[in-house]
């Protein structure tokens, strides 16, 4: 009996001690389990966290303006990509890292702040710096600056300025001189005066007819509407634009040379376009050449283009002018331009031209001694 009895109390001691080690053990593995949770959300956490901020990076580096944040002591915690590029930068452009470093500390005080930065180059640039604080229920979570390159802005306002000016007064001097030459013609009884004011009347009517045309030549090839490229033998080119450009250059006795390789150069290109390309050139060169001052073209082969130069011994360029001269419409002097009866949109209409053939236009000038042209293109295939 006493047997039996320890041995029922044995097997309820065991029960009762395999009982709370089970539940310890089962205690341990939910522990376990839910510290091995908390730390998958943990780490799923972390990641969303990180893809979260390497979206943003990416974002902002994508963009096209400087961003630069800083802490409310405006030390710089994060810049982008495109803000990067003066961190490191010495001459003019260091100025924009300093006017950065100069709003962020402004704005992280509550200021809205904003500076404009003139880079003289070359090439000439100009960046709009803004700063601004970063506020959120009264608590300073630093400041935030941008960097904006508004130089083409600049370079299209100032185009579109000088553009309307230019243009009221081409219209305006030849409408105003055909209406003071008819106004004398009416009351004139002198045939031999009223034959040359006529002539004055026709020359002004010319003029004003030129400035038209240039005008719907130059719409037509920035639109480049009804351009048909074909092979076309550069050669052929030059003979075309030297019989436009011959005329005048017989009038002002300016002598053309040329330098033509044997070979054909073929260029997969609109001719017309090519050509009007051409003689701007060499009707420019003409135009500011003294008289038996020889104006040169010549054209070559540089790898995979073809390149047409047009040299002059004329006025030559200043450097100051040498980045606007195919703007619509500039003149570098405007009283001998007026003189020769020009209008400033040759040189807009090479650059279209270029632009139009994946080509370029580049310029070589030393005022005073002249000024050299190149028209490249790109090689065509041979007929």
């Amino acid at each position: 009996m006493i047997v039996a009895i320890v041995v029922v109390t044995a097997v309820v001691v065991l029960a009762i001690v395999g009982a709370v080690a089970w539940r310890e053990h089962r205690h341990f593995v939910d522990a376990e389990e839910s510290r091995r949770r908390d730390d998958e959300m943990q780490r799923r956490h972390e990641d969303e966290v990180a893809d979260s901020e390497a979206r943003l990076r990416l974002s902002l580096d994508a963009i096209t303006q400087g961003v630069v944040m800083a802490d409310a002591e405006g030390n710089v915690l994060y810049r982008n990509s495109y803000a990067r590029q003066f961190t490191e930068a010495r001459h003019g452009e260091a100025l924009v890292e300093a006017a950065v470093a100069e709003l962020l500390i402004e704005a992280a005080q509550g200021s809205v702040v904003e500076r404009e930065v003139e880079l003289f180059g070359p090439p000439r640039r100009c960046l709009f710096v803004s700063a601004m604080p970063l506020k959120l229920e009264g608590r300073n979570y630093g400041s935030v600056a941008l960097i904006d390159d508004i130089t083409e802005p600049q370079r299209l306002d100032a185009m579109r300025r000088d553009f309307v000016a230019n243009i009221s007064h081409e219209l305006r001097t030849p409408m105003g001189a055909l209406s003071l030459l008819a106004e004398t013609l009416a009351t004139e009884t002198d045939p031999e005066v009223a034959s040359r004011l006529a002539m004055r009347v026709q020359a002004e009517a010319i003029r004003l007819s030129d400035i038209m045309d240039d005008l719907l030549e130059l719409s037509r090839i920035e639109s480049d509407e009804a351009s048909e490229r074909t092979p076309v033998a550069i050669q052929h080119v030059i003979s075309d634009a030297l019989s436009r450009a011959r005329p005048t250059a017989e009038e002002k006795e300016v002598p053309i040379e040329t330098a033509l390789p044997a070979l054909d150069l073929v260029v997969q290109a609109d001719r017309r376009q090519l050509t009007s390309a051409v003689f701007n050139l060499l009707e420019n060169a003409v135009k500011y050449s003294e008289a038996t001052c020889p104006v040169r073209v010549m054209t070559r082969l540089e790898g995979d283009w073809v390149e047409v130069e047009v040299r002059d011994q004329g006025y030559g360029i200043p450097l100051r002018h040498q980045e606007r001269i195919f703007e619509r419409f500039y003149q570098v002097d405007q009283s001998r331009e007026r003189t020769d009866g020009g209008v400033g949109l040759g040189l807009a209409i090479v650059r279209h031209v270029a632009t139009n053939h994946g080509g370029e236009i580049r310029v070589e000038s030393t005022e005073g001694e002249g000024s050299t042209f190149t028209l490249a293109v790109p090689m065509g295939v041979q007929p």
